[in-house]
This record gives C-alpha cells, sequence and structure tokens, in this order.
C-alpha cells in the first residue's frame, strides 16, 4: 500500500454544516429527570394528542382534553412518553407538552440536554478530518453506548493520498474511564479493512484490500446542548497480502452529537 505525503491541511472542519443538518436524526431514550420520579402536569390548552410512537409519522390514538392530569415518563429528543389517568400511554410533542401545567399553576419547562445526559446517552453520530501518516482524511462514525463506560462504533472514512486513495471501513470497542467528565477521555481497539485505489499512472501497484487492527485513545468534550467536540489518535496496523506489515499513525478532530 502505497500513501506518500500530501499537503498536510487539516480537514476536520469540513462536515460540520452536514453533522449540523443531522443532529436530531435517530433516537435515544432518555430519563427526563434523572433519579427524580415522573411528573404530573395538567393539559391546558383544549387537547393534547397522543401518537402511538415518538414522530409525527406515527398516528394519534388518543386525545386528552383540557383540564386532564397526564404523567410525564420518559424522553425521545423532542417527542415525550406519558401516562394518562386511565392508564393509557402515547408519545406527545414538545410543543404541546410545554403548554402544560406544574402542579405550582407554572408552564413547564423542558430543558435541553445536560452534562447529565452527555455522561449517558444512547447513541453518538459524528464527522472528522485530520492526518492520515501525511495523507488527508475525512472520517463519519456512528456509536452505541451500551453502558456509561463501554461503547461501540463503526466509521466509515476516506483517505487523500498523492499517490493512491483509500477507503477504510471499521469497528471499535471503546472505554470511557469517566464519562461524567466534561473532558471526558476514552481507549479503543478495533479492527477493519482499508482498500487502496492506486494511481497506476504515477506507480506501479494494484489495487488490493488488506485487513487492518487498532488501538487509539482521544478526548471527548461537552460543548453544549447535544454538541461535542471529539479528538483522538490511532495506531493502525495494516496486515498486507505481501506479508510486510505496515503501521500508520492517525490523528483526527471533529464534532458530534448524542441524542
Amino acid at each position: 500500500m502505497i500513501l506518500p505525503k500530501s499537503p498536510g491541511l487539516t480537514t476536520a472542519l469540513l462536515l460540520c454544516g452536514l453533522l449540523l443538518g443531522v443532529s436530531d436524526a435517530g433516537a435515544g431514550i432518555f430519563d427526563l429527570f434523572g433519579d427524580d420520579p415522573p411528573l404530573d402536569v395538567q393539559v391546558a390548552d383544549p387537547y393534547i394528542e397522543l401518537h402511538t410512537g415518538a414522530g409525527q409519522g406515527y398516528p394519534i390514538f388518543h386525545v386528552e382534553e383540557q383540564g386532564a392530569q397526564v404523567e410525564i415518563l420518559k424522553r425521545k429528543t423532542d417527542w415525550f412518553k406519558v401516562r394518562t389517568s386511565r392508564g393509557k400511554e402515547g408519545w406527545v410533542a414538545r410543543a404541546q407538552l410545554v403548554r402544560t401545567l406544574t402542579p405550582a399553576g407554572e408552564y413547564l419547562e423542558i430543558r435541553d440536554a445536560d452534562m447529565k445526559e452527555f455522561a449517558f446517552h444512547r447513541w453518538e453520530m459524528g464527522a472528522m478530518g485530520g492526518d492520515f501518516e501525511g495523507a488527508d482524511v475525512m472520517s463519519v462514525y456512528g456509536g452505541f453506548f451500551m453502558t456509561p463506560k463501554f461503547s461501540v462504533e463503526v466509521a466509515a472514512t476516506k483517505i487523500f493520498a498523492e499517490f493512491s486513495d483509500a477507503d477504510m471501513l471499521g469497528a471499535s470497542l471503546l472505554i470511557h474511564p469517566f464519562p461524567e467528565w466534561r473532558f471526558s477521555p476514552f481507549f479503543s481497539v478495533g479492527t477493519g479493512f482499508i482498500s487502496t485505489d492506486a494511481n497506476t499512472t504515477l506507480v506501479q501497484e494494484s489495487d488490493r484490500t488488506d485487513q487492518l487492527a487498532s488501538v487509539g485513545a482521544g478526548l471527548r468534550i461537552y460543548l453544549a446542548r447535544r454538541f461535542i467536540f471529539r479528538a483522538q489518535y490511532k495506531r493502525h496496523v495494516i496486515f498486507q497480502s505481501t506479508d510486510d506489515n505496515q503501521e500508520i499513525d492517525e490523528w483526527k478532530a471533529g464534532f458530534a452529537v448524542f441524542f
């Protein structure tokens, strides 16, 4: 595999616009009030609509009228699972729920994501750019948190070198020893494949696909709401078919959203 040095222009911020555009795509269920019990609220508008699922695409199956009491159970982005006094459970949009009244007679104030949700969320997706042994690299990834300290993720990467381009697909296990910290370090171990497309007009090398293994470390920084800055280093070992293994250093930084 040939990856000579190209200009060291980092591409970490190039995908930010795409990332912001998908920040509300996907879903992860969170406790709305942490360890507090569910909250009872009163319908103040003429009615609220209960959907069968968390989204406008799910049908309305029940309507609670003004004055009715509902119990807020769970949150899924901007949708909230509620239970009526008769035991019916459904999902209400945030826009309707903020028009309900708390036991103190005030309109319900719904907070955005905070550090507590950063410490443990189910899903995360992001985009990063940086340097792959002198070549520019761009990646997108998606991760699932099994527990606050363990997550798995898959990443698709494009490498832009002077004499060849490459596509890399990998899967990793991440360990987060301090998920409650705003500056939260992590460690990773993973495997994957790299497919090299050599520029045959410049070098005498055929296209090929090789397996790789990697270890790494990085830092996730909670910014605000659902946004994270992430920087990481990985050490790859590419098991080439020529039995001449290649070691590659990769540095990347970018942004992510969690939900």
